[in-house]
């Protein structure tokens, strides 16, 4: 009988069935001495009793400032101890997280903040390039008016708080040093009673995935959700709490939050974090004097560790495990990473922020061909599936569109129900809209892209997206944005422009439109203009055809990229 391209995790281990809230204070009280949050660069080092203790006093401030369970507060900051608290803290109030890509510029900042209905925003000052207080400012300048926590600005018509993570005083605004010094008695009774009201499967977290409208999506996520997730994928690396887990890739994105905090989290392991971003000198100096036993990062973060000139000078013999995802691993970078690093066990996940993310998963002892060529197998309490354009499941090897179903399954995308019902179908199935094969041992490849997503350096970029806001140039008539292959970043950005009638421009011009306004992954790094894109008779346009003549404009090879 023909085996069809279905798998589960079957599994006896048990869900957690707390909120992330009561789950943290066992862990806390458990491991109370215990290496909770290292970070290098602020000279933190918190055990798990000193953790909670800012935790809680930061989550009753944040009830003494007015916000209630239910409301939505952004986060707006590179990696930081703050971070990690208003991380928990949130979780405790009965808030709802709404991260906020440190990269994200004015737009994309207006549409996140007004699109989740955020009535505060914790932010940091700036990050290399960013000026977040002066962008604030460009959106809300009745901030030089407003005393704290009582903002009304025209644009952002919700916000009414926002919170700095620094000393020097903003007008307008509170500092999160001073939050936890509002917490008074009956905030503290009241974050107690909390712990009883909630329940896991509450909303706690809304991450932005871009999509094919040229919009971004609120993924909104529970308790349920991403504690488990944080569980299971770190059970496949048996991750205990003897751990110390070198955290370099932001905690923006379900990596950093998902599989590095609550991950940690579950099993009372040691979080680490090297820099405010990732640099490939401080994570290796991190994992040396730390004796870290894990590490985590997209390929190129590996590549830039291992090519730095000093990586010799490194010890690195504490490291056993690790996770690299979020693009395909070349494998000669794994084996590179597996005897270079040290890291015989690491191992390679796959998901999306919609479930959690992670849905799949390699094995500690996976042979190493198979932690490159596939992405493991399903992990517990998870369903997969492969179908074909009619919805039928296919033949095991065939490639089809890749679907999954279970505890990870957002609870669906923020205010928007009509884009929730096109990803996640009656029988509760999540369209990934990634191609995939899965063979007769239940291992999974992801073979292609049912939409033109690229990824570059490890950033999922939706073309539409960057195409929408392309459109707002005056002199561009028609834009089509595609991925073409780059040896560093796997893929880079390349814009098909099509001017407007006696317009002229150059490359430069069309990049300098998008410097400030969209995050600096999304600008084009290649720019053509034309008079017209290929076609199919029936209109549609023909994007591989587009990648294929950059190709070949470009001299590129095919072998360089990671797809």
């Amino acid at each position: 009988m023909m085996q069809l391209s279905y798998v589960h995790g079957a599994s006896d281990a048990p869900f957690i069935g707390d909120t992330i809230g009561v789950h943290f204070d066992r862990i806390a009280e458990r491991f109370a001495k215990r290496d909770a949050l290292i970070v290098r660069h602020q000279q933190i080092r918190w055990t798990y009793r000193e953790l909670k203790e800012r935790v809680d006093t930061f989550a009753a401030g944040l009830l003494a400032l007015g916000l209630k369970r239910g409301d939505r507060i952004g986060i707006w900051s590179p990696n930081n101890a703050e971070w990690v608290i208003t991380q928990f803290a949130t979780a405790k109030a009965g808030l709802i997280l709404v991260n906020i890509n440190p990269a994200y510029r004015l737009a994309e900042l207006e549409y996140a903040l007004n699109k989740a209905g955020c009535v505060a925003l914790i932010t940091a000052t700036q990050f290399k390039t960013s000026d977040y207080i002066g962008m604030l400012r460009d959106l809300a300048p009745e901030l030089d008016n407003a005393s704290p926590g009582n903002l009304h600005a025209s644009r952002l018509p919700e916000l009414r708080l926002v919170v700095t993570i620094g000393t020097d005083p903003a007008h307008g605004m509170v500092q999160f040093g001073d939050v936890s010094r509002l917490a008074g008695n009956a905030e503290r009774h009241r974050l107690a009673a909390l712990a009883e009201e909630l329940q896991f499967d509450d909303p706690i977290n809304i991450q932005f995935t871009s999509g094919t409208t040229g919009y971004p999506k609120g993924a909104t996520l529970s308790h349920h959700n991403i504690l488990n997730n944080g569980l299971f994928i770190t059970e496949a690396m048996k991750l205990t709490e003897h751990d110390r887990v070198c955290i370099p890739v932001p905690l923006y994105h379900c990596f950093g939050m998902v599989i590095g905090n609550l991950g940690c989290l579950t099993h009372g392991a040691a979080m680490v974090y090297p820099s405010e971003g990732f640099d490939p000198l401080p994570t290796l100096q991190a994992i040396a004097e730390e004796r870290c036993t894990a590490v985590y990062g997209v390929p190129t973060m590996f590549i830039a560790q291992m090519d730095h000139p000093d990586f010799a000078r490194f010890d690195l013999t504490s490291l056993r495990t690790g996770m690299m995802a979020g693009s395909p691993c070349p494998i000669e970078v794994m084996k590179r990473a597996c005897t270079s690093m040290h890291l015989s066990e690491i191992v390679i996940g796959y998901g999306m922020t919609e479930t959690s993310p992670a849905s799949f998963a390699s094995a500690t002892d996976d042979a190493l061909e198979r932690r490159v060529s596939t992405v493991g197998r399903v992990l517990p309490h998870v369903e997969a599936k492969v179908i074909d354009a009619e919805g039928r499941i296919v033949p095991r090897g065939t490639a089809g569109e890749l679907l999954t179903r279970g505890y990870l399954v957002m609870l669906g995308y923020w205010n928007d129900e009509q884009k929730t019902h096109e990803a996640i179908d009656d029988a509760g199935w999540m369209h990934t809209g990634d191609l995939a094969t899965i063979d007769a041992e239940g291992y999974c490849n992801i073979v292609g892209r049912i939409k033109d997503m690229v990824i570059r350096g490890g950033e999922n970029v939706y073309p539409r997206e960057i195409e929408e806001f392309l459109y707002r140039h005056p002199k561009i008539q028609d834009v089509q944005v595609i991925g073409v292959p780059d040896r560093h970043y796997g893929e880079e950005l390349c814009a098909w422009v099509r001017l407007r009638d006696g317009e002229s421009a150059t490359p430069e011009e069309i990049r300098a439109f998008c410097q400030g306004q969209i995050a600096h992954y999304k600008v084009p790094r290649y720019v053509k203009f034309v008079d017209g894109f290929p076609m199919t008779v029936t209109g549609k346009i023909q994007k591989f055809l587009m990648r294929q003549q950059m190709i070949d404009e470009l001299g590129l090879s095919l072998q360089e990229t990671a797809r």
